[in-house]
């Protein structure tokens, strides 16, 4: 079994990563500032022993090395990141300090301190708004945001620290995650959590345009599933790969299953299409099969499901 570090491990899908590396029997060290994590999403692991939570700043010259030269982890799974491309773009000097600095510094911990593995979230965001579909791992990289840009040079910067130190670095292009924990009070939520919340309020959920958008929604626990294996199979070299579903769901499916989930719940609201939303989003998946063996195994209808019954407990 393996050590590992955790940055972000108190977030949405750290604390996702940190239950199934915890089942798996690994010894997780979480790592999180409670910037956006909070730490009712880790009271299941808190009660491990198998679990240590250190409230540390990742992007704070110092505390990861430290942190990383008294564990002497296996591998680093750095989640810890400014995670909305909105306020990317209204302080991207913020995003600099969590998107890029804190990864070189992860990256500087990794090299002097010889873990040999760094696995990385980065994002669908990096290919921008491309119409050329399905998106594979050489689709051309068009960030249009400070956070895609970040991911992007997040990538390229672990990636060349591993080659030249020898270590190994995956980088998960994540497409749209969702599920429990995913906080719907934030302005940078995803669509699904909101609608969630929408619908159990027994509210209206609104729908820009005609609601046939669509995205590659893929659910968390398939997300830390491939996190987990990205960080503890052995003989894995680096890469990168798109971590999707591969199948298309628009908006007004999803609409379509709360509505089954929450039965009376009121009819989708329909408003102007906004300018510069994206109609179409899709990765292909053959790549993370092909290097992780991973297949996503969730359904839509399925984590929608779970995400109903997780925010009606």
């Amino acid at each position: 079994m393996a050590k590992i570090v955790v940055t972000g491990a108190a977030g949405f899908i750290g604390s996702h990563t940190t239950d199934q590396l915890l089942a798996a029997g690994h010894t997780v060290v979480g790592a999180d500032n409670f910037r956006t994590g909070r730490r009712a999403n880790l009271t299941a692991a808190l009660r491990s022993g198998a679990f240590a939570l250190h409230e540390i700043d990742v992007a704070q010259p110092g505390a990861l090395d430290a942190l990383v030269a008294a564990e002497r982890p296996d591998a680093i799974i750095h989640l810890a990141a400014l995670v909305s491309v909105q306020e990317s773009i209204a302080d991207p000097g913020l995003n600099f300090l969590l998107n890029v600095q804190a990864t070189q510094l992860v990256a500087e911990a990794a090299r002097k301190h010889r873990v040999g593995r760094v696995v990385f979230a980065s994002s669908a965001a990096i290919y921008g708004d491309t119409t050329d579909l399905p998106i594979t791992e050489n689709t051309e990289k068009k960030p249009i945001s400070p956070y895609g840009a970040a991911k992007l040079a997040s990538e390229a910067l672990l990636l060349g620290h591993g080659a030249a130190y020898g270590f190994t670095v995956r980088c998960q292009r994540y497409f749209n995650v969702f599920g429990p924990r995913q906080d719907p009070a934030s302005p940078y939520s995803g669509v699904i959590s909101i609608f969630d919340r929408r619908y159990r309020e027994g509210k209206a959920v609104t729908i820009y345009g005609d609601g046939r958008q669509t995205r590659d929604f893929i659910a968390v626990r398939d997300v830390a599933r491939a996190n987990v294996i990205a960080a503890t199979r052995p003989g894995l070299v680096s890469g990168v790969a798109n971590i999707c579903t591969g199948r298309e769901t628009s908006l007004l499916d999803v609409a379509a299953v709360f509505a089954r989930l929450y039965p009376g719940a009121a009819a989708p609201v329909h408003a102007p299409a906004r300018t510069g939303d994206i109609l179409r989003s899709l990765g292909t998946a053959a790549r993370a099969k092909a290097e992780l063996d991973f297949t996503a195994n969730t359904s839509v209808a399925d984590g929608l499901a779970e995400l109903a019954a997780a925010t009606a407990a």
